[in-house]
């Protein structure tokens, strides 16, 4: 999502605007995507239900999966990642500012410490991080992926 938000506001404020603009056009490029039979995965946070329900109006066979993940995990995980596309210690920097008070520069509210996320009653596919190793969540998520449609899946070696 952050690199989809860079293209669509190339300097982004992270506003609640914003943020809701950007996944309105993340789910729309889904839905068109969707509708020419492309097998589309928006992965996204998408902590509000609204916009995952916005998701499952437009987009014919929709399946969510629900990665199960708790704060700890993801700040370990945010932490050990490379790259630029991703702010660094997103998570602790929102953790600095809650106890603080610190204004951070390009930092918006951060799912799991300004904003809860709020749960689909009933997802299709919920994937708990707190049990395996991300390497056999994946295999997982295919797997369950397959059975809603298995002509669109490919399960094997991914290398």
């Amino acid at each position: 999502m952050d690199s989809i938000r860079k293209k669509i506001f190339p300097n982004p404020t992270y506003s609640d605007e914003e943020r809701d603009a950007a996944y309105r056009a993340f789910v729309v490029a889904g839905s068109l995507l969707s509708l020419n039979n492309v097998a589309t995965l928006l992965d996204a946070t998408g902590h509000k239900r609204v916009w995952r329900e916005l998701a499952r109006e437009q987009c014919p066979n929709f399946v969510e999966v629900y990665v199960k993940c708790r704060l700890e995990i993801c700040i370990e995980r945010e932490s050990k990642r490379a790259g630029d596309k991703v702010r660094q210690q997103l998570y602790r920097d929102a953790l600095d500012r809650l106890k603080t008070g610190a204004k951070i520069g390009g930092l918006g509210k951060v799912p799991g410490i300004n904003e809860s996320y709020e749960e689909t009653a009933y997802p299709e596919i919920i994937i708990d991080t707190s049990e395996n190793e991300p390497e056999s969540l994946v295999d997982e998520a295919l797997r369950e992926l397959a059975k809603y449609n298995q002509r669109l899946f490919y399960i094997g070696d991914r290398n």
